[in-house]
């Protein structure tokens, strides 16, 4: 791993996960980042689109020219693509959080308008209870993995997630897995279904919002390079054979020693190319007072 290291920040090997890059930011960095953009409030970025691109514009001036080419080279290249950052305990206060994520988005990309909530980012809990109609909000379960964005007919080439809440939370650790590391990724590429057109739909469920109904295979190529997408809740199989497929290259992945826990602490964010990262979460253990809150931004890269 190449290292770097300015007067603002220092990229490091993950403790978790040695293809992701851990980003630290100099304490006093954040907080003049904070500082100079506290007048921007979070209705204001929901309202004006030009002001989520300037406070990444601030933070750019802030940690230096050679950030956002840094946060692109890492989300780009195959041999890594994914990073975490965050304001390292400086603040709490979760508008601060939205402000600190669109900034760093807005230096890879454009986030694509998030159904589920209405805006361009998505905040979601889980909790003890839940009454929803998908898996992501169920605690006690494994949320298995997947990539984002295979039921709308957009772009999604990157996805964050930021821990802005947990509170009685053991367990829930983001579970990851790079194409490149899983040992079936040939066996399953190379399947006569592996090119075949899938129904992805959420239409029958009332959280998503989306009556989008499109048609992708599983595996696809770019950047002279073998890409997957993939959701378990969203794929329409037609017949046995497609659903055995499905069913196999799941518990392959799901077994697989190459899918590994990360921890993420609060205030900090993920960043993953959603075209060869799969993400999920581990189960928590049950607590009756079991609270985390999530915010959740996904879009398409900027041309560079």
């Amino acid at each position: 791993m190449n290292q770097v290291k300015t007067l603002t920040y220092e990229v490091k090997a993950h403790p978790d996960h040695e293809r992701l890059r851990h980003i630290q930011l100099s304490d006093s960095m954040i907080q003049q980042f904070l500082s100079e953009i506290a007048d921007i409030n979070v209705e204001r970025l929901e309202y004006v689109p030009f002001e989520r691109f300037y406070v990444a514009e601030k933070l750019k001036e802030i940690a230096g020219d050679s950030f956002q080419q840094t946060l692109r080279q890492i989300i780009h290249d195959r041999s890594t693509g994914g990073f975490t950052i965050g304001v390292q305990g400086l603040t709490e206060n979760t508008d601060d959080y939205i402000r600190f994520a669109t900034a760093v988005t807005h230096l890879v990309g454009i986030p694509n308008f998030d159904s589920m909530s209405g805006k361009f980012y998505a905040r979601f809990s889980v909790k003890h209870t839940d009454n929803s109609d998908t898996y992501l909000r169920q605690a006690y379960r494994t949320l298995e993995l997947h990539t984002d964005g295979t039921f709308v007919d957009e772009p999604t080439d990157w996805l964050i997630m930021m821990k802005f809440i947990e509170q009685n939370a053991i367990g829930g650790e983001s579970r990851l897995l790079h194409l490149d590391d899983w040992e079936d990724f040939a066996k399953f590429r190379s399947h006569p279904l592996a090119s075949h057109q899938f129904k992805y739909s959420y239409a029958d469920r009332g959280t998503k919002n989306t009556k989008d109904v499109v048609y992708h295979s599983t595996f696809y190529e770019q950047n002279n390079a073998t890409c997957m997408r993939y959701n378990h809740q969203a794929t329409h199989p037609q017949n046995i054979e497609q659903a055995m497929y499905l069913k196999q290259l799941q518990v392959s992945m799901e077994n697989s020693p190459a899918t590994l826990p990360v921890t993420l602490p609060v205030g900090q964010l993920v960043m993953l190319n959603n075209h060869f990262w799969l993400h999920g979460r581990e189960a928590f253990e049950k607590h009756p007072e079991l609270f985390r809150e999530l915010m959740r931004q996904r879009g398409f890269f900027s041309q560079i």
